[in-house]
């Protein structure tokens, strides 16, 4: 495996790789990432879909990107995903999934053309004061203090960041700017999380830092996740052969280890309570996606909370087995044991049933929700809330089986879950979904009087608890999440956002299609590059962009940071004039 850039790679058809006939894959989980690594698989290595299994413990595909009608409970979603032009291997898979709206047309084919007639903005990245916009909204309100902080993180090594929290790396003149508020709740960041992949978040969307104000760098589809990404992708899986096995929990994946030759020869596993075990030839192949945020969900409904779990379900569980006997398959117990209190583990769906509600958005937005465009165009968070608390609205109707005339969905969710709120004196996970919608109501600014019967009587709101939904990013070092293709493996490889690979970022799209695009080239040979991570933090335009927008649209000769002094100080600028850095220093508008 290699990686590449540039369009003879990302155009170019791999020839069929030598000894993939008579081979075949099994998948634990039907997660984005083993949808991906199938679908490569079949387009690239020339795998036959008959040849490929893939096991969920579920009752339906997805993993974590999900997108439901309960008959009981009625819409719900886990979360959603932010997605942007330099998904390099999304973007490289959704051209080859063939749309389910558009005859001839494919899923990229239609988020382009979606997003060219509705390019996603947002009006109101962030409120205070029930309602109102927060101060200096444009801006990222970044002392030189903080500045410097952020660029001195930047330029770290990651193995001198090993187990950093970030409030190690920072202090609170950054933890109280603006910047702080969009990136920590576009990307859901704590404090506590890990510095070492608030390094790599850095490098990887400094590209993001002009337009963290506005969204404005974001792509959304259609509908929901599942309905937009996953369904499709199914469906052109089952059209190839794939084989669809759910209510199946794999228990063991039994490696053997000869001289560092690292063989899959066997998978334990459940099936409606019955235990099976398929036998392993060494030609075939088996991909794990180890560990999942979602494990363990619990919902609650508009009377009552979703309840507290501790169990760590079959996806932890199985990570724990294969990690305890070969430590080169990583250390599940740093991401799923001691994760602090103050974390995120609480969303919502809220469905809005009549009108009453719907004008306090529009006068938060200035759009109408029922327009069918983008509504929030990601996030909006409410800096003063106690529970950080943010919400989204996509384009409506959210799910195609919503009644556009009457019900609008909006998701929910809160970074602090040890704290009351202010509204509902009570910590957010405690909350019913009717409390969880009338503390949102009361940011929206609608009066006291009024907002108990609306989240009552005009919506209809269901929590969901998730216990290792900030996991990823829990602080780490090297060698806690295993390679994609462990050194020495013949025909095992974990793929997911719990495998490592270098400079992309977890808790993206991207990530689990990357992990699956590398693990699949690498065990069957396919001879084509996997399309680099996109290097903006290599790229001098984006980075003189980032520090005009970082010092909030401040020419060189006002911003006072001693080190972008000692890099470009007024006699660097007076050497460039007239030449090409010249152009590049006006076009960033840095002079």
């Amino acid at each position: 495996m290699y990686r590449s850039n540039g369009n003879f790679e990302a155009f170019g058809r791999p020839l069929k790789p030598a000894g993939i006939d008579g081979r075949k894959a099994y998948f634990v989980g039907s997660g984005l990432a083993s949808l991906a690594a199938a679908t490569f698989l079949i387009r690239d290595a020339q795998m036959p879909g008959e040849a490929i299994t893939i096991f969920e413990e579920l009752a339906l595909p997805g993993g974590s990107m999900d997108g439901v009608l309960d008959e009981h409970k009625g819409f719900i979603i886990r979360g959603g995903r932010e997605m942007e032009a330099h998904f390099e291997t999304l973007w490289d898979l959704f051209k080859s999934v063939p749309s389910l709206e558009t005859p001839g047309a494919s899923v990229l084919d239609d988020m382009y053309w979606l997003h060219k007639t509705d390019p996603s903005t947002s009006p109101r990245r962030a409120l205070q004061n029930r309602g109102q916009a927060v101060d200096q909204m444009a801006d990222l309100t970044l002392t030189p203090k903080a500045v410097e902080e952020l660029i001195a993180l930047a330029l770290m090594r990651e193995r001198d960041l090993d187990d950093k929290r970030i409030d190690e790396v920072f202090t609170k003149d950054f933890f109280a700017s603006n910047f702080w508020l969009y990136w920590a709740t576009m990307f859901a960041f704590e404090p506590w999380a890990s510095a070492l992949e608030m390094r790599r978040y850095i490098l990887r969307f400094v590209h993001h830092i002009s337009t963290l104000s506005d969204l404005s760098s974001l792509r959304f589809t259609q509908y929901n996740q599942y309905e937009s990404l996953i369904r499709p992708l199914v469906e052109h899986l089952k059209t190839q052969g794939v084989i669809f096995q759910y209510a199946t929990q794999v228990q063991d994946v039994l490696v053997t280890d000869a001289g560092g030759a690292k063989t899959a020869t066997a998978i334990e596993l459940t099936v409606d309570g019955r235990t099976d075990r398929i036998a392993l030839a060494p030609t075939d192949l088996v991909f794990v996606t180890n560990g999942s945020i979602t494990e363990s969900s619990t919902y609650g409904d508009n009377d009552t909370p979703a309840p507290i779990v501790t169990d760590r379900g079959g996806a932890w569980s199985l990570w724990k087995r294969m990690a305890e006997r070969d430590r080169a398959f990583g250390r599940p117990e740093k991401f799923c044991e001691n994760i602090p209190e103050a974390n995120w583990t609480i969303s919502a769906t809220v469905t809005l049933t009549d009108d009453r509600i719907a004008p306090y958005i529009q006068r938060i937005t200035g759009r109408d929700p029922r327009s069918g465009a983008i509504v929030t165009g990601g996030p909006c968070s409410i800096k003063d809330s106690s529970w950080l608390y943010g919400f989204s609205i996509s384009r409506q109707p959210h799910f195609a089986a919503q009644d556009p005339k009457k019900e609008l969905v909006v998701w929910l969710y809160g970074l602090f879950s040890d704290r009351p709120g202010d509204y509902v004196k009570k910590p957010i996970r405690d909350c019913t979904g009717a409390e969880l919608c009338a503390e949102w109501l009361y940011h929206l600014g609608v009066p006291d009087d009024q907002i108990d019967d609306l989240s009552r009587n005009a919506a209809r709101t269901i929590p969901c608890n998730m216990p290792y939904i900030t996991s990823y990013f829990m602080p780490r070092a090297a060698g806690d999440r295993p390679l994609v293709t462990p050194k020495g493996s013949r025909n095992l490889a974990f793929i997911g956002n719990f495998a490592e690979t270098e400079r992309d970022t977890v808790f993206t799209t991207e990530y689990s299609v990357r992990t699956a695009m590398e693990a699949v080239y690498t065990l069957t040979g396919v001879d084509r590059g996997v399309p680099e991570v996109f290097a903006s933090s290599f790229d001098v335009r984006v980075l003189l962009s980032a520090l005009y927008y970082l010092n909030d649209r401040k020419p060189l000769d006002e911003v006072k940071l001693p080190l972008v002094a000692g890099l470009i100080g007024k006699a660097a600028v007076a050497k460039a004039r007239g030449t090409y850095v010249e152009e590049l220093l006006q076009d960033a508008k840095l002079i």
